[in-house]
Order: C-alpha cells, then structure tokens, then sequence
C-alpha cells in the first residue's frame, strides 16, 4: 500500500524547493503590479493560441486530414506526441502540486496546479509537431529557417502571456518548453524505430513471396 500522507508531503516538497523562487515571484509581481484591462485583452487574445480549446480544433482538423489521406503514421505519431504529452503535464502538476502564482485579483480568472505550463507545452507540442512535419516537405533553407523561427516565437509567446497574466512562474514556462521539447525528440527518435523495424520486417516478407513465385 502507498502511504498516502508520506506522498502528499514528497510531492510539496518538490513543490517548495525551488532554487529560482525569488525570480519566480519577481517576474510574477513584476507583471502583476503593471497589468491594465487594455492589457489583458490582449493577452488574452495571444494565450488562446495555447488554449485547450485552439489546441482541440486544430487536433481535430488535423485528425480528419490524416485519415482522408490515409496517412496513418502520422496520425499515430500526432496523437502520441500532442494529446500524450498534454496529459502526462496534467500528472505533472498533480505530482509537483505548485500553487500559481495569483489565485485572487481583478485579472485572475484560473484554477489548478502551476507547474508546469499548460498553454505552454502545449503549444510547443502541437506546433512543434507540426513543424516536424512540415520541415521535410520544404525545398529552400530560408522557408525552414522562417518556420522554425515562426513556430519558435509562437510557443514562446503563449509561454510569456502565461507569465505576464499571473498564471504561471517563469519556470513553469521554461519546464514547459523544455519538457515539450524531450517529449517531441523521444516521440521522433521512437517513430522512426518503428519504421525502420516495419521496414526490415516487410523485406524479407516480400523476398520470401517472390522466391515462391
């Protein structure tokens, strides 16, 4: 049986330690103390671009595309890398149990766990992805480096409007990004082994088919 209590009091102390809290709360009191209604309307505005429901749209148009094309490694790999990295964010913030930064105040409108980002890994999963993607497919070294940067500025966008509204610590962010981006290399690295096996399994597959003919 886990002991239960002993669990809470691991995950709050992995909660509490925090070698980067007086950045934290700096930055955080920083753009709480300057925050104008004018303001968060347009933060507003640029975080939905990390929001689950933007995220949910674009999955969804993207799912139905994939499957109209029959491309179904793709559809398993965005699958894997966007929704599954969302949730295993979702167990980090219940293992690491973070408060945000604000839970009360005229722009607070939030609730749940802080660390790490939401919006964020978010965004650096499905547009990180889609970058993965689309890179191969592109002739010229100017358009990649124009994706790349595009893709780049978005995520780390979403990241600042998460700070600059009191919702998430700067580290929260920086996890988020960080963490998205493991997720995406060990979802790349772990596809193309399975391709390849596929690969090496059809071969001989088709060797043998041939040498009954």
């Amino acid at each position: 049986m886990i002991n239960v209590p002993f669990l809470q009091a691991s995950t709050a102390a992995v909660a509490v330690v925090n070698p980067f809290s007086g950045a934290d709360h700096g930055t955080a009191t920083w753009f709480h103390e300057r925050l104008t209604p004018a303001f968060v309307t347009i933060l507003h505005a640029f975080t939905e671009f990390g929001s689950g429901e933007w995220i949910g749209i674009v999955l969804c148009a993207l799912v139905l595309f994939f499957v109209w094309k029959r491309w179904w490694p793709s559809l398993v790999m965005l699958i894997i890398a966007v929704p599954g990295g969302m949730l295993l964010n979702e167990w980090l913030k219940l293992a690491v149990h973070r408060q945000r930064p604000f839970v009360e105040g005229p722009f607070v409108d939030w609730s749940g766990y802080s660390f790490a980002s939401g919006h964020t890994i978010a965004a650096t999963l499905l547009y990180g992805q889609l970058l993965l993607f689309g890179l191969p497919l592109l002739k010229t070294r100017h358009v990649k480096l124009l994706c790349i940067f595009s893709a780049a500025a978005l995520v780390l966008l979403v990241g600042f409007t998460r700070i600059a509204l009191g919702a998430h610590f700067l580290t929260d962010v920086l996890a988020a990004i960080f963490f998205g981006i493991i997720w995406l290399m060990l979802c790349t690295v772990l596809g193309k082994s399975v391709r390849r096996r596929t690969v090496a399994s059809a071969v001989p597959a088709t060797h043998g088919a041939e040498l009954q003919r």
